[in-house]
């Protein structure tokens, strides 16, 4: 099952307390102060695990709780201090304070970590209590507790490319025409609920992620539809392509629909419309409108998209699209390297 938002209790481990005892020995029947140090407190790590796609642990659990140190003891025995508690999460993961909205740490790449709750430090035995005027203390600390927070976890997938279209577009059955992946595909809206990860291999040298997102519609950026949960994962991606039907059956004009897109991911976020490099105009199996296609050849040119006519289930036209792909992520993979 397929989580991108889970709100967790993270809650480090106390200290332990100091000791209070002193030294019995015999022909020394009043000796020093000998009590050890508590432990520290296990902290809570969030960390990026690869291969993790979801936050459905994190909201199954919501309460992450390390232990604590143990107490010291006699002898100046400091007491073992408290296991780390690692939270494993995706790549990808946002962390904000729950209360504020703050946001804390962006684990976006495995491996990265994040100290979520430092755990409290151990009480000092009353041997540290000692001086020239007190030389049998008889106080010790108490451990001081571990952080405490709510925190608020958030995935935005990690993906080179991302497909977006309106509902029924066709973009499921695209990745799965261009790719091993094998979405669920049916001929209503919303079939697609979450997103779909696929990578593009060419020749065993280069690869890249694509993404079909699911369908966004007029006001996602309001919220509805799911579309903030759906324009979200679109923020990390390096190219958009527009996936438009072009088809008579098509509920609004491919070029209209464009427009749809880039108006609401402009009210999302402003910088992904700079993001959009291709238009995949499917369903060019089926009878289209001459109309249709002069004014999405108008639309693409003024915006300088670069388009191509598709068809996800014959595979007219893909060849040249998934080249025209690997091209722009080698070129990009190319200056970055520079």
């Amino acid at each position: 099952m397929f989580v991108d938002s889970a709100t967790i209790r993270v809650k480090a481990g106390d200290g332990g307390a100091g000791c209070v005892s002193f030294r019995r020995e015999k022909y020394v029947p009043r000796g020093g102060p000998n009590g050890g140090f508590g432990g520290k407190g296990g902290d809570v790590i969030l960390v990026a695990r690869e291969g993790l796609k979801t936050l459905l642990d994190c909201q199954q659990r919501h309460y992450f709780k390390a232990i604590r140190g143990s107490h010291g003891s006699s002898n100046n025995r400091t007491g073992k201090s408290g296991p780390d508690l690692i939270v494993a999460v995706p790549p990808g993961t946002i962390v904000s304070d729950a209360q504020n909205g703050e946001q804390l740490a962006d684990l976006s790449r495995a491996g990265a970590e994040f100290l979520a709750a430092r755990g409290g430090k151990g009480g000092r035995g009353n041997t540290a209590f000692k001086s020239s005027t007190n030389r049998a203390p008889r106080n010790a600390e108490p451990g001081q507790p571990g952080d405490s927070r709510i925190l608020r976890l958030t995935l935005k997938i990690l993906a080179d490319v991302a497909l977006v279209g309106l509902p029924n577009a066709g973009k499921s059955s695209l990745i799965a025409a261009i790719s091993p992946a094998r979405p669920k595909i049916a001929d209503y809206p919303f079939t697609t609920t979450t997103p779909n990860l696929a990578a593009i291999n060419t020749d065993n040298v280069f690869s890249f992620t694509v993404a079909d997102i699911p369908g966004l519609v007029e006001g996602a950026h309001s919220g509805r539809g799911l579309g903030i949960r759906f324009l979200q994962h679109i923020q990390r991606v390096k190219v958009i392509v527009l996936v438009l039907d072009v088809s008579k059956s098509a509920s609004i004009a491919a070029s209209t629909a464009g427009e749809i897109l880039i108006a609401e991911m402009t009210h999302f976020d402003a910088s992904l419309p700079e993001r959009i490099g291709f238009v995949a105009a499917n369903k060019i199996d089926l009878e289209c409108s001459e109309t249709t296609l002069s004014e999405l050849r108008d639309f693409c040119r003024t915006r300088g998209f670069a388009l191509f006519m598709v068809s996800a289930l014959t595979g007219d036209g893909l060849g040249p699209f998934v080249d025209s792909l690997t091209s722009k992520m080698s070129l990009r993979e190319a200056v970055v390297g520079v």
